[in-house]
C-alpha cells in the first residue's frame, strides 16, 4: 500500500507492511494509538499517521519508506516505534485501582496524604511503564504545574511575613465585635465574603488570607476553628464559580476558541453562572445551619485548658521539627521536650479540678471588647503599612491579569514577584525562619496530584469518563435528551471533580461535548452543555478533601496551626453540601433551558 505526502519532499511513499489481512483483523480491537512515522526537513517537523493498527503479535513488522527529494540535498529522517501491550479497557481498570488505592490511605489515614499522593503518582508511572508507554523524566516534570506551586510558595511567604504584624488577631476582634458575640451572625459574615472574594480572586489566594484570621477568631471565642474554616472554604468554592476568573474550570471555558466562536464569552458566562451561584448561596447558609445543628461549636474544656492543650501540640510539632544535626540542635530538642512534659502535667492538675461544662454564647462580649483589645494589637505598624502595600499591588494585578489577559503576567509570577519584594521592604534578618512556616507538605502534595492525575489521563481513565457519557447521552430518546444531557453532564462532572483534579477533566470534557454538540443524530446545543460542566465541575469541588486546590491549602494551613482535620471530618460537611448545591444548580439549569427555554 502506499501514502503521499505533500511535504517539502516530491512525494513520500510507506509501503510493504509484511503482515497478513487475518493477523490485521485480529489485532484491531487490540490497538491504543496508531504507529506514527516522523519526518524532519528544514526544521519543520511532520507526521504521517499510519489509519492502521499496531499489530501485537510476536511476527515482525516491516515497513519500507520511499522519499522522492526535490533537490539533491540530505534530508534527516526519524522514526519511532513503540509496543503498547495493554487494551483502553485494562488501562482504565488499572487507573481506577490505582485512585482508589490513593483514597483508602487518605480517608483511613494509613499515611500522610502527601505520601499517598506520591504513592500513587509512582504506582501509575509503573503502570505506564508496564503497557509500553514510560514517560521520560523530563515528561514527567512538565506535568507539574508550576503555575499553581509558584502562587502557593508565593502567598505563604506574603502570609508568614504579614503575620508578624499582629493583624490576623486584630482582624479577629473586630469581627468577635462585629457580630456582638454572636457564633453564627459570625460564621455567616465570614463565609460570605469569602464567597465574594474567591469571585474575583484565586480560590487558593482567598483561604491563605482567611484562614489565619479564622483560626485566631475562633481562639478568641474559645471555638472549634476545624468547623468553621470548612464552612468557609465551601463557600469559597462556591463563590468561585459565579464568574468567569473564580475558578480553573471557568477559565479553561472562557479560554477556548471554539467556544467563544460559539456565543460563549466572559459577558454572557459570567451573567448566566452569576444568578446560578446566587440561588445556590441562598439556599446553601440554612442547609449549612441544618449540618450544623446537633454539632457543638464551642469546646467543652475552658479557654485555658483549650489554650494549654494547643500550646503542647504545637511545642511538640516544633521539637520534631528540629534535626538533631549537633550537639546544641540537639539540646535545644531536649528543652522543648522537657517543656511540653512539663506543660502535660499542668495540663493533668487542671483537668482533675475543671468541671466539665458546654459554653454559651457570650453575654459580656462588651465587657471582653476592651481586654481583647489590650492582647490583640497592631505589634508593628511600620511592617502592617508595607504588608498592606505590597498586597494591595499584589491583588490589584490579579484583578488586572483577570480583565486585561495581554499583560502576559500569570498569577504565579505575580505572587513571586511580590513576595520578593515584600522580603526585600522587611528586611528579614532570618530567612529560616520564614521559610518553617512554608507549607512544604502541601507544595509537595500538589506536586504529586499533578502527576498522578496526568497519569491517570494516559490511561485513558479521564477520556473514558467523557466517551461513557456522550454514549449515555446519545442512547436517550431525542424529546428528553437535552434535559438528560445536562443532568448527566452535571452530575458526572460534579462526582469526577470530587475525586481527581477538575482541570484535566475540564480540559478534556469540552472537547467530547463540542463534538456531542456537532453530531447531526445528536442535535444538542453547545451552551447548556458548557454550563452544566461548569456548574458541576466548580461545585464538584466540595465532595472531598482533595476535590479542590483551596481545601488542600485550607488543611495544610490549619494543621501548620495544631487544628488539622482529617479526610472523613471534611467528607461528612463537604459531601452533603455538594449534593444540595449541585441539586440547586441543576434545577437552575433546567428552570431556565428547558422550562422557560432561554437560548442563551
Amino acid at each position: 500500500m502506499g501514502q503521499k505526502a505533500d511535504y517539502p519532499f516530491e512525494h513520500v511513499e510507506v509501503i510493504n507492511y509484511t503482515w497478513m489481512v487475518y493477523q490485521y483483523t485480529q489485532s484491531l480491537q487490540r490497538y491504543r494509538r496508531p504507529s506514527q512515522l516522523t519526518m524532519i526537513s528544514n526544521q519543520q517537523r511532520h507526521c504521517l499517521h499510519d489509519s492502521l493498527s499496531i499489530c501485537l503479535r510476536s511476527d515482525p513488522i516491516v515497513v519500507t519508506v520511499q522519499a522522492f527529494l526535490q533537490d539533491d540535498s540530505i534530508v534527516p529522517l526519524s522514526m519511532t516505534h513503540q509496543s503498547l501491550y495493554v487494551t483502553a479497557e485494562r488501562q482504565v481498570v488499572i487507573a481506577a485501582v490505582i485512585l482508589g488505592g490513593v483514597y483508602v490511605l487518605i480517608i483511613f489515614e494509613i499515611v500522610h496524604r502527601t505520601l499517598a499522593a506520591m504513592l500513587g503518582s509512582l504506582a501509575a508511572l509503573a503502570a505506564l511503564a508496564m503497557i509500553g508507554d514510560r514517560p521520560s523524566l523530563s515528561t514527567v516534570v512538565e506535568w507539574i504545574d508550576y503555575e499553581t506551586l509558584a502562587l502557593l510558595f508565593g502567598m505563604m511567604i506574603l502570609v508568614a511575613i504579614f503575620s508578624e504584624t499582629g493583624f490576623f488577631d486584630y482582624c479577629a476582634v473586630k469581627a468577635y465585635q462585629l457580630s456582638r458575640g454572636k457564633v453564627w451572625p459570625m460564621i455567616i459574615i465570614l463565609c460570605l465574603i469569602a464567597a465574594i472574594l474567591s469571585a474575583f480572586l484565586d480560590n487558593v489566594t482567598t483561604m491563605m488570607l482567611f484562614t489565619p484570621v479564622t483560626i485566631r477568631l475562633c481562639e478568641v471565642l474559645n471555638l472549634d476553628p476545624r468547623h468553621v474554616l470548612i464552612a468557609e472554604v465551601i463557600f469559597t468554592n462556591i463563590g468561585g464559580a459565579a464568574t468567569a476568573v473564580g475558578d480553573p474550570p471557568n477559565v479553561i471555558i472562557v479560554s477556548n476558541q471554539d467556544l467563544r466562536k460559539s456565543g460563549i464569552d466572559f459577558a454572557s458566562f459570567t451573567g448566566y453562572m452569576f444568578l446560578g451561584i446566587c440561588l445556590v448561596l441562598l439556599t446553601s447558609f440554612p442547609f449549612l445551619r441544618l449540618l450544623y445543628w446537633n454539632k457543638k461549636l464551642y469546646n467543652k474544656e475552658s479557654s485555658e485548658i483549650v489554650e494549654l492543650r494547643h500550646e503542647i501540640r504545637v511545642w511538640r510539632q516544633t521539637a520534631q521539627r528540629i534535626s538533631p544535626a549537633s550537639r546544641e540542635e540537639t539540646a535545644v530538642k531536649c528543652l522543648l521536650m522537657q517543656k511540653v512534659l512539663n506543660l502535660e502535667s499542668v495540663l493533668r492538675k487542671q483537668l482533675k479540678t475543671f468541671q466539665r461544662q458546654i459554653s454559651q454564647e457570650d453575654k459580656n462580649w462588651e465587657n471582653n471588647i476592651q481586654e481583647l483589645h489590650k492582647k490583640n494589637r497592631i505589634t508593628d505598624r511600620v511592617l502592617l503599612v508595607k504588608c498592606l502595600s505590597v498586597l494591595g499591588v499584589v491583588i490589584f494585578m490579579f484583578f488586572l491579569n483577570s480583565f486585561v489577559p495581554s499583560i502576559h503576567l500569570e498569577l504565579g509570577w505575580i505572587a513571586i514577584f511580590g513576595a520578593l519584594w515584600l522580603l526585600v521592604l522587611a528586611d528579614i534578618q532570618d530567612f529560616e525562619i520564614i521559610l518553617h512556616r512554608v507549607e512544604w507538605a502541601t507544595l509537595l502534595f500538589f506536586a504529586a496530584l499533578f502527576v498522578l492525575m496526568e497519569a491517570l489521563a494516559q490511561l485513558q481513565l479521564i477520556d473514558y469518563i467523557g466517551v461513557q457519557t456522550a454514549l449515555l447521552i446519545k442512547a436517550v430518546p431525542e424529546e428528553q435528551r437535552l434535559a438528560m444531557a445536562i443532568i448527566l453532564v452535571m452530575w458526572v462532572s460534579a462526582l469526577a471533580s470530587s475525586l481527581i483534579d477538575n482541570i484535566p477533566f475540564t480540559a478534556t470534557m469540552i472537547p467530547v461535548l463540542i463534538n456531542l454538540s456537532q453530531d447531526a443524530d445528536v442535535n444538542l446545543p453547545i451552551k447548556p452543555l458548557i454550563f452544566a460542566l461548569a456548574m458541576g465541575a466548580c461545585l464538584g469541588g466540595n465532595g472531598t478533601l482533595i476535590g479542590a486546590s483551596a481545601n488542600v491549602v485550607c488543611a495544610g494551613i490549619a494543621e501548620q496551626h495544631g487544628y488539622g482535620f482529617s479526610f472523613m471530618e471534611f467528607f461528612r460537611l463537604g459531601f452533603p453540601m455538594m449534593l444540595m448545591t449541585c441539586t440547586v444548580g441543576m434545577c437552575y439549569l433546567l428552570a431556565t433551558i428547558i422550562g422557560l427555554g432561554w437560548t442563551l
